[in-house]
Protein backbone atom coordinates (compact mmCIF):
# COMPACT_ATOMS: atom_id res chain seq x y z
CA UNK A 1 0.00 0.00 0.00
CA UNK A 2 1.46 3.64 -0.64
CA UNK A 3 1.76 5.32 2.14
CA UNK A 4 -0.72 9.03 2.41
CA UNK A 5 1.10 11.77 1.47
CA UNK A 6 0.84 14.72 4.03
CA UNK A 7 -1.27 17.94 3.06
CA UNK A 8 0.97 20.48 3.69
CA UNK A 9 0.35 24.23 3.07
CA UNK A 10 0.12 24.85 -0.78
CA UNK A 11 -0.63 20.72 -1.28
CA UNK A 12 -3.09 20.38 -4.87
CA UNK A 13 -3.95 17.24 -5.80
CA UNK A 14 -4.31 16.72 -9.68
CA UNK A 15 -7.51 17.52 -11.40
CA UNK A 16 -9.21 15.13 -14.02
CA UNK A 17 -12.45 15.97 -15.89
CA UNK A 18 -14.28 13.45 -17.58
CA UNK A 19 -15.86 15.22 -20.88
CA UNK A 20 -17.99 13.73 -23.90
CA UNK A 21 -19.33 15.38 -26.61
CA UNK A 22 -22.19 12.89 -27.08
CA UNK A 23 -24.71 11.60 -23.81
CA UNK A 24 -24.32 7.58 -22.99
CA UNK A 25 -20.79 7.19 -23.76
CA UNK A 26 -19.90 6.32 -20.11
CA UNK A 27 -18.98 9.54 -18.18
CA UNK A 28 -21.02 8.40 -14.70
CA UNK A 29 -19.46 4.57 -15.14
CA UNK A 30 -15.77 6.05 -16.20
CA UNK A 31 -15.93 8.49 -13.19
CA UNK A 32 -17.12 5.97 -10.64
CA UNK A 33 -15.20 3.34 -11.02
CA UNK A 34 -11.73 5.01 -11.96
CA UNK A 35 -12.51 7.37 -8.23
CA UNK A 36 -13.12 3.71 -6.52
CA UNK A 37 -9.62 1.92 -8.41
CA UNK A 38 -7.64 5.09 -7.40
CA UNK A 39 -8.70 4.74 -3.93
CA UNK A 40 -7.80 1.23 -3.35
CA UNK A 41 -4.25 2.53 -3.80
CA UNK A 42 -4.92 4.15 -0.33
CA UNK A 43 -5.03 7.48 -2.43
CA UNK A 44 -7.43 10.35 -1.24
CA UNK A 45 -10.00 10.63 -4.05
CA UNK A 46 -13.27 13.15 -4.22
CA UNK A 47 -15.51 13.17 -6.84
CA UNK A 48 -17.43 16.34 -8.21
CA UNK A 49 -20.60 15.85 -9.96
CA UNK A 50 -20.36 18.59 -12.23
CA UNK A 51 -23.42 17.85 -14.45
CA UNK A 52 -25.52 20.40 -12.26
CA UNK A 53 -28.81 19.28 -14.43
CA UNK A 54 -29.28 15.30 -14.39
CA UNK A 55 -25.72 13.83 -12.30
CA UNK A 56 -26.05 10.51 -11.88
CA UNK A 57 -22.47 9.81 -9.33
CA UNK A 58 -24.76 9.45 -6.27
CA UNK A 59 -26.87 6.59 -8.44
CA UNK A 60 -24.40 4.98 -9.50
CA UNK A 61 -22.34 5.14 -6.10
CA UNK A 62 -25.58 3.75 -4.13
CA UNK A 63 -25.16 7.33 -2.26
CA UNK A 64 -28.51 9.05 -0.65
CA UNK A 65 -27.20 12.78 0.12
CA UNK A 66 -28.41 14.85 2.74
CA UNK A 67 -25.92 18.12 0.74
CA UNK A 68 -25.50 19.13 -2.50
CA UNK A 69 -23.50 21.01 -4.90
CA UNK A 70 -27.17 23.25 -4.19
CA UNK A 71 -25.91 23.75 -0.22
CA UNK A 72 -22.49 24.81 -1.42
CA UNK A 73 -23.62 27.55 -3.41
CA UNK A 74 -26.04 28.82 -0.89
CA UNK A 75 -23.30 28.84 1.99
CA UNK A 76 -20.20 30.26 -0.50
CA UNK A 77 -19.71 33.35 1.38
CA UNK A 78 -18.39 31.08 4.69
CA UNK A 79 -17.55 28.63 2.70
CA UNK A 80 -14.09 26.80 3.93
CA UNK A 81 -12.21 23.26 3.59
CA UNK A 82 -13.81 22.40 6.83
CA UNK A 83 -17.23 23.30 6.19
CA UNK A 84 -16.91 22.17 2.37
CA UNK A 85 -16.12 18.86 4.21
CA UNK A 86 -19.19 18.71 6.06
CA UNK A 87 -21.06 18.95 2.52
CA UNK A 88 -19.27 15.70 1.23
CA UNK A 89 -20.30 12.41 1.05
CA UNK A 90 -18.67 9.20 1.74
CA UNK A 91 -18.72 5.90 0.20
CA UNK A 92 -17.32 2.49 1.78
CA UNK A 93 -14.59 2.65 -0.86
CA UNK A 94 -13.19 5.89 0.92
CA UNK A 95 -14.01 7.95 -2.23
CA UNK A 96 -15.95 11.47 -0.71
CA UNK A 97 -18.85 12.98 -2.95
CA UNK A 98 -20.10 16.50 -3.82
CA UNK A 99 -23.72 15.48 -5.19
CA UNK A 100 -24.85 17.59 -7.76
CA UNK A 101 -28.52 19.50 -7.45
CA UNK A 102 -31.25 17.28 -6.51
CA UNK A 103 -33.40 19.62 -9.08
CA UNK A 104 -32.17 20.55 -12.64
CA UNK A 105 -33.74 24.18 -12.28
CA UNK A 106 -31.27 24.45 -9.34
CA UNK A 107 -28.08 24.36 -11.93
CA UNK A 108 -29.32 28.03 -12.05
CA UNK A 109 -27.29 29.05 -9.08
CA UNK A 110 -24.19 27.68 -9.87
CA UNK A 111 -22.04 29.78 -11.00
CA UNK A 112 -18.70 30.29 -12.28
CA UNK A 113 -16.77 31.70 -8.74
CA UNK A 114 -19.03 28.95 -7.00
CA UNK A 115 -17.20 26.04 -9.53
CA UNK A 116 -13.90 27.58 -8.99
CA UNK A 117 -14.18 27.93 -5.17
CA UNK A 118 -15.45 24.40 -4.36
CA UNK A 119 -12.55 23.15 -6.87
CA UNK A 120 -9.84 24.77 -5.18
CA UNK A 121 -11.21 23.42 -1.78
CA UNK A 122 -11.31 20.07 -3.28
CA UNK A 123 -7.95 19.86 -4.20
CA UNK A 124 -6.74 20.98 -1.20
CA UNK A 125 -7.95 17.53 0.49
CA UNK A 126 -7.49 14.87 -2.06
CA UNK A 127 -5.07 14.04 -3.89
CA UNK A 128 -6.83 13.34 -7.36
CA UNK A 129 -10.27 14.94 -7.63
CA UNK A 130 -12.67 13.47 -10.46
CA UNK A 131 -14.94 15.27 -11.90
CA UNK A 132 -17.84 14.14 -13.81
CA UNK A 133 -19.48 16.90 -16.43
CA UNK A 134 -22.10 17.69 -18.61
CA UNK A 135 -22.08 16.94 -22.81
CA UNK A 136 -19.99 18.96 -24.63
CA UNK A 137 -18.78 22.50 -23.75
CA UNK A 138 -21.54 24.21 -22.43
CA UNK A 139 -20.34 27.18 -19.71
CA UNK A 140 -19.93 25.42 -16.66
CA UNK A 141 -17.98 22.11 -18.57
CA UNK A 142 -15.33 24.63 -19.33
CA UNK A 143 -15.36 26.16 -15.85
CA UNK A 144 -14.23 22.83 -14.69
CA UNK A 145 -12.01 21.77 -17.92
CA UNK A 146 -10.20 25.64 -17.28
CA UNK A 147 -9.68 23.95 -13.31
CA UNK A 148 -8.82 20.21 -14.75
CA UNK A 149 -4.96 19.14 -15.19
CA UNK A 150 -5.85 15.85 -17.34
CA UNK A 151 -9.07 16.33 -20.23
CA UNK A 152 -10.56 12.69 -20.04
CA UNK A 153 -12.67 12.91 -23.26
CA UNK A 154 -14.90 9.92 -23.66
CA UNK A 155 -15.94 8.52 -27.11
CA UNK A 156 -16.72 5.26 -28.42
CA UNK A 157 -17.29 3.27 -31.75
CA UNK A 158 -20.59 4.71 -32.96
CA UNK A 159 -20.53 7.17 -36.16
CA UNK A 160 -22.20 10.12 -34.25
CA UNK A 161 -20.29 10.23 -31.43
CA UNK A 162 -17.22 9.97 -32.83
CA UNK A 163 -17.99 12.75 -35.28
CA UNK A 164 -18.90 15.14 -32.27
CA UNK A 165 -15.42 13.78 -30.57
CA UNK A 166 -13.72 15.15 -33.14
CA UNK A 167 -15.42 18.62 -33.19
CA UNK A 168 -15.12 18.61 -29.50
CA UNK A 169 -11.06 17.49 -29.40
CA UNK A 170 -10.67 20.23 -31.99
CA UNK A 171 -12.19 22.81 -30.36
CA UNK A 172 -10.26 22.01 -27.43
CA UNK A 173 -7.03 22.64 -29.72
CA UNK A 174 -8.31 25.96 -30.32
CA UNK A 175 -8.60 26.87 -27.04
CA UNK A 176 -4.85 25.57 -25.93
CA UNK A 177 -5.70 22.67 -24.14
CA UNK A 178 -4.52 19.69 -26.25
CA UNK A 179 -1.16 19.14 -24.30
CA UNK A 180 -4.06 17.90 -21.32
CA UNK A 181 -6.21 16.26 -23.15
CA UNK A 182 -6.72 12.34 -23.15
CA UNK A 183 -8.95 10.09 -25.66
CA UNK A 184 -10.95 6.89 -23.72
CA UNK A 185 -12.44 4.78 -26.03
CA UNK A 186 -15.36 3.37 -24.51
CA UNK A 187 -16.99 -0.41 -25.10
CA UNK A 188 -14.20 -0.39 -27.68
CA UNK A 189 -14.99 -3.85 -28.29
CA UNK A 190 -18.19 -3.44 -29.42
CA UNK A 191 -19.89 -4.49 -32.42
CA UNK A 192 -19.16 -1.40 -35.50
CA UNK A 193 -18.51 -0.37 -38.85
CA UNK A 194 -15.78 1.33 -37.47
CA UNK A 195 -12.84 -1.06 -35.52
CA UNK A 196 -10.96 0.33 -32.37
CA UNK A 197 -7.61 0.78 -34.26
CA UNK A 198 -9.24 3.28 -36.90
CA UNK A 199 -10.01 6.00 -34.25
CA UNK A 200 -6.74 7.21 -33.82
CA UNK A 201 -6.28 8.05 -37.43
CA UNK A 202 -10.13 8.95 -37.86
CA UNK A 203 -9.91 11.64 -34.76
CA UNK A 204 -5.81 12.45 -35.70
CA UNK A 205 -4.82 11.51 -31.85
CA UNK A 206 -3.32 8.74 -29.75
CA UNK A 207 -5.49 7.20 -27.72
CA UNK A 208 -5.15 7.35 -23.81
CA UNK A 209 -7.18 4.25 -22.86
CA UNK A 210 -9.18 1.39 -24.80
CA UNK A 211 -11.93 0.21 -22.07
CA UNK A 212 -13.94 -3.24 -23.71
CA UNK A 213 -17.48 -3.90 -24.09
CA UNK A 214 -18.65 -5.60 -21.28
CA UNK A 215 -22.32 -3.67 -21.18
CA UNK A 216 -24.03 -6.45 -18.85
CA UNK A 217 -21.86 -6.11 -16.33
CA UNK A 218 -21.63 -2.40 -16.75
CA UNK A 219 -25.28 -1.84 -16.96
CA UNK A 220 -25.54 -4.12 -13.76
CA UNK A 221 -23.23 -2.27 -11.69
CA UNK A 222 -24.95 0.82 -12.59
CA UNK A 223 -28.36 -0.26 -12.00
CA UNK A 224 -27.40 -1.91 -8.47
CA UNK A 225 -25.22 1.43 -7.49
CA UNK A 226 -21.79 -1.62 -6.72
CA UNK A 227 -19.38 0.21 -9.22
CA UNK A 228 -17.87 -2.77 -11.14
CA UNK A 229 -14.66 -2.87 -10.12
CA UNK A 230 -15.17 -3.38 -6.47
CA UNK A 231 -17.95 -6.24 -7.28
CA UNK A 232 -16.50 -7.29 -10.44
CA UNK A 233 -13.05 -6.90 -10.01
CA UNK A 234 -11.31 -9.89 -12.04
CA UNK A 235 -13.72 -8.70 -15.28
CA UNK A 236 -11.55 -6.57 -18.33
CA UNK A 237 -13.38 -4.19 -17.97
CA UNK A 238 -12.65 -3.82 -14.21
CA UNK A 239 -8.67 -4.76 -15.05
CA UNK A 240 -8.81 -1.56 -17.49
CA UNK A 241 -10.19 0.54 -15.26
CA UNK A 242 -7.10 -0.58 -12.32
CA UNK A 243 -4.82 -0.14 -15.11
CA UNK A 244 -5.89 3.22 -16.13
CA UNK A 245 -5.50 4.19 -12.08
CA UNK A 246 -2.12 2.62 -11.74
CA UNK A 247 -1.00 4.80 -15.38
CA UNK A 248 -2.28 7.83 -13.35
CA UNK A 249 -0.40 7.16 -10.11
CA UNK A 250 2.83 6.12 -11.95
CA UNK A 251 3.33 9.38 -14.00
CA UNK A 252 1.29 11.73 -11.14
CA UNK A 253 3.47 14.40 -9.79
CA UNK A 254 1.98 16.75 -7.65
CA UNK A 255 2.33 20.58 -7.55
CA UNK A 256 0.96 23.94 -7.94
CA UNK A 257 0.12 24.91 -11.85
CA UNK A 258 2.06 27.43 -13.32
CA UNK A 259 -0.42 30.50 -13.44
CA UNK A 260 -1.99 30.99 -17.27
CA UNK A 261 -1.51 33.68 -19.10
CA UNK A 262 -5.27 34.10 -20.25
CA UNK A 263 -8.03 31.87 -19.23
CA UNK A 264 -10.48 29.90 -22.09
CA UNK A 265 -12.49 32.48 -21.30
CA UNK A 266 -10.69 35.07 -22.76
CA UNK A 267 -9.73 32.88 -26.02
CA UNK A 268 -13.11 32.38 -26.58
CA UNK A 269 -14.80 36.11 -26.34
CA UNK A 270 -11.89 38.24 -26.60
CA UNK A 271 -11.97 39.98 -30.04
CA UNK A 272 -8.80 40.77 -31.68
CA UNK A 273 -7.54 44.44 -32.20
CA UNK A 274 -8.07 46.55 -35.01
CA UNK A 275 -4.60 47.37 -36.71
Amino acid sequence: MRSEPAKGKGFRGEMIAVCSAKGGVGRTVITTNLAVALSKSNIKVGVIDGSFQFGDICLALDLHPTFSMKDVAESIETLDAFALSGFLMHHSSGVKVLAGPERPEYADIITGDIIAAVCDLMLQQHDYVLADTGVGLQEKNLQIIEKADQIFVLTNLEMATMKNTKLMLETLELLGLKDKVQVVVNRSSMESVIQASDVPDILGVEIGMYIPNQFQIVSQSLNVGIPFVIGQGKTDVAKAMFRMADQLVSRREISLLKPKPHSIFHSLFSKPKLQ
